[in-house]
């Protein structure tokens, strides 16, 4: 891994993209479309059962958050024998991701020839892109990429996020496209199933349908040789929500250690991994794990949207948590009790032991981590829940400190 790119992605902050093995090989030409087609020609034309079958061949799990098997929305789509419709979820409502903002800053054909294989495949009328409403750069490097492409190919509609973090959440995309407000909602069947305008809608995000457009232009064999045990690669976003966050493109079954230690940063950090709705890890764990789906999942672990928040040895993980939970709570739908009274009572309960309010606030916040999941509208208060749930376990000296009014870190 080498060659750092600074790209801006978002609206606060310089990312530096690395130069990587596959879907960021090509980002030092440039991402024009005649640079991008020296390395990527254009996918051919498939039915839908050659589709499926290339895509059973070789796994390719969603890079959004929950890794859900791509092929598995596609065969679900393709049996209902509905009009269906195709959307690229480019909305990365989360603020310490970027690596969709920069798949299409700096790769937005290879994006869009994975979404366009996969719309025509399945006879889709029309390819609708969602864009965080925070990431100018991106919308205007799709803008500029539609620019550059056959118009009498399909057509393609952009769409931009208006709620924040919750705005990049599936129901809301689909909300949004709909006409409705840009928040979530609680879904009685999956999108592959009715989705937008009650069509069988397959809604990825830029990365996945970016690894798809590898895996039709390589074929299975080729695709498969690089990543164990999932096959292919993933990209990470580091430090995403400072001043210094990288993007980069690691194979699976690289070690997190190897990812930190790359990035500068010592390789036994505490991190939180999987975003702000992430899990935290205690110093001397990143090290062992892999980036690997199946075996962080062996491990209750997850990647999440592939963020990866490394804590600096002077900061205070309470104190941390503390913020990242009132700004959830600030995020919040408002659209069911979890979330208009829940998220608010736990962001206090945690702020109250960052202020050293002592064991009353953390058997608050250890309560309300019970009580909040499963009981909202979206996932939002289970991912926040999980957080502050996380931060207990992970750093129980730090959590006793704070109860008797003190902070290592201070």
């Amino acid at each position: 891994m080498s060659g750092f790119l600074q790209l801006r992605a978002s609206a606060q902050d310089e990312v530096a993209a690395v130069v990587g093995p596959r879907l960021l090989a090509g980002i030092g030409s440039g991402p024009g479309l005649y640079e991008h087609r020296a390395t990527w020609p254009a996918p051919r034309a498939l039915d839908e059962a050659q589709l499926l079958a290339l895509l059973e061949a070789v796994p390719v799990h969603g890079r959004g958050g929950a890794g859900f098997p791509f092929a598995r929305k596609v065969r679900t789509a393709i049996a209902t024998g509905r009009r269906r419709a195709v959307v690229v979820n480019a909305g990365e409502g989360e603020p310490a991701s970027s690596k969709d903002s920069v798949l299409l800053v700096a790769a937005p054909h290879l994006v869009l020839d994975g979404a366009e294989a996969v719309a025509l495949a399945l006879g889709a009328p029309t390819l609708h892109v969602v864009v965080g409403q925070d990431r100018p750069a991106a919308l205007l490097a799709l803008e500029d990429a539609l620019a550059e492409r056959d118009p009498t190919g399909i057509p393609v509609e952009v769409h931009t996020t208006r709620s924040g973090f919750v705005g990049g959440q599936e129901t809301a995309v689909l909300e949004l496209l709909d006409g409705r407000e840009n928040l979530p909602v609680t879904a009685w069947q999956p999108a592959s199933v009715s989705g937008l305008r009650g069509r069988p809608t397959l809604v990825s995000n830029a990365e996945t349908f970016a690894q798809v457009a590898a895996l039709l232009t390589l074929g299975p064999a080729a695709y498969a040789e690089l990543g164990t045990p999932e096959p292919g690669t993933t990209l990470l976003t580091v430090a995403g929500d400072g001043p210094h966050g990288v993007v980069l493109e690691v194979p699976h079954g690289a070690g997190l250690g190897q990812v930190l230690e790359f990035c500068g940063y010592d390789p036994s950090s505490a991190m939180l991994l999987g975003g702000y709705h992430g899990t935290w890890l205690p110093a001397g764990t990143a090290a062992q794990l892999p980036v690997s789906l199946q075996r962080l999942r062996a491990h209750g672990l997850s990647l999440g949207a592939g963020v990866v928040l490394p804590l600096d040895a002077r900061t205070c993980p309470v104190v941390v948590t503390a913020g990242v939970a009132g700004y959830l709570a600030s995020m919040a739908a408002g659209r069911c009790g979890p979330c208009v009274n829940g998220l608010p009572a736990l962001a206090d309960a945690v702020g109250a032991l960052a202020d050293g309010a002592g064991p009353m606030a953390t058997r608050r916040a250890r309560d309300l981590t019970a009580l909040v999941p499963g009981r909202g509208a979206c996932a939002h208060p289970d991912g926040t829940a999980r957080l502050v749930a996380s931060m207990l376990r992970a750093f129980p000296d730090e959590v006793r400190r704070h109860e008797l009014g003190g902070c290592a870190f201070r």
